[in-house]
């Protein structure tokens, strides 16, 4: 089982963003030095929810200030940037990071940033799959060429390429973030791991894991590959001497950071939007994910694996809100939570 961190940096009320990045870089730092095995960097535009605008740039960064975990994006929003821009950054982070680097992209939602930078409602309605496919053609061949409407230019050389890397890995693994049975499909058809939100329980991660096996094997991909397949779960993790302690440190902090984040979401083309009631989704989340004393989040962890298959989780620590509390919750994972695991 491989344990992570999930950093949003969110920003809390009464927060400023250089205090909230701050906590999101030490949270990654404490989670080396804590043993860890990865951190994983999420990208908004925008909004408070988080105040991370590129999470390849946070990984460039976080990947020189470590020297062992991996790091991953979760993810890169792809219909926003050039899916050949994307490609050369992930390619530069895998080389110099000796293999270290995780490229996790998305949809992203219908929101102000497609008016923005330039790409439209369109490309996130039904431009996804022709980016994700181009991204991965640019992490595995030695040159492209754009042959569509879209995307069109002649053939170039993929400079740096990924297979060159020391660590022996071919590219950077890509894991598409999946929340609806096409985008599962899109992600099995081309034998591409899943990560699976932290607003969806055990069963509906099963569920989802068994519809990708499904979709694999109709396209051809080997037994071997699809049951090795290392899928991504999301969740929460909050830790303390007793659950009730845990859980009214994520009910101080977390529904005011909800409602302040997911306000300032604008949609593109004025659509309404249904936002989750603030406190309810804490309530949710405190009951779905490893939230309470060591042992239970430990045992709450290995549960999930076994009922899903999943294997490698990316926990929210920063639920606190609070610098010196997220760092205590990040070597409380480590030196507490671990070892049961191991």
């Amino acid at each position: 089982m491989h344990v992570g961190s999930f950093v949003l940096a969110a920003q809390f009320p009464g927060q400023g963003q250089g205090e909230t990045l701050h906590r999101a870089v030490r949270s990654a730092e404490v989670a080396e030095e804590a043993g860890l095995d990865s951190v994983w960097l999420a990208e908004h535009h925008f909004v408070p929810y988080g105040t991370c605008p590129s999470a390849v740039t946070l990984a460039a960064f976080l990947l020189g200030r470590t020297s062992r975990i991996r790091v991953g994006t979760a993810v890169s929003v792809l219909p926003t940037v050039h899916p050949v821009a994307l490609g050369e950054q992930a390619a530069l982070l895998h080389l110099t990071s000796g293999g270290r680097f995780s490229l996790g992209v998305g949809r992203g939602g219908p929101w102000v940033d497609l008016e923005v930078f330039g790409s439209g409602l369109e490309a996130y309605e039904k431009g996804f799959p022709e980016s994700l496919d181009l991204l991965v053609r640019w992490l595995c061949e030695p040159s492209v060429q754009g042959t569509s409407e879209r995307f069109s230019f002649r053939e170039v050389a993929v400079v740096p390429r990924p297979s060159e890397a020391l660590s022996g890995a071919p590219g950077p693994e890509v894991v598409v973030a999946c929340t609806s049975p096409a985008s599962v499909r899109l992600a099995a058809e081309r034998g591409l791991p899943m990560l699976l939100g932290m607003h969806v329980g055990d069963e509906e991660k099963a569920e989802m894991v068994a519809l990708w096996r499904q979709y694999a094997r109709a396209a051809g991909h080997p037994a071997d590959k699809i049951f090795a397949a290392a899928h991504v779960s999301a969740g929460v993790c909050q830790i303390a001497d007793r659950r009730t302690e845990a859980v009214e440190t994520l009910l101080k902090a977390v529904p005011g950071w909800l409602k302040q984040g997911l306000d300032a979401h604008v949609t593109v083309d004025g659509r309404a939007r249904s936002m989750r009631d603030p406190l309810a989704y804490t309530e949710l989340l405190c009951g779905l994910h490893p939230v309470g004393t060591p042992r239970l989040c430990a045992d709450r962890l290995a549960a999930t694996s076994e009922r899903t298959g999943i294997s490698r989780f990316a926990l929210l620590v920063e639920g606190s809100g609070d610098l010196a509390a997220t760092e205590e919750n990040v070597r409380r994972l480590g030196a507490e939570v671990l070892p049961h695991l191991r």
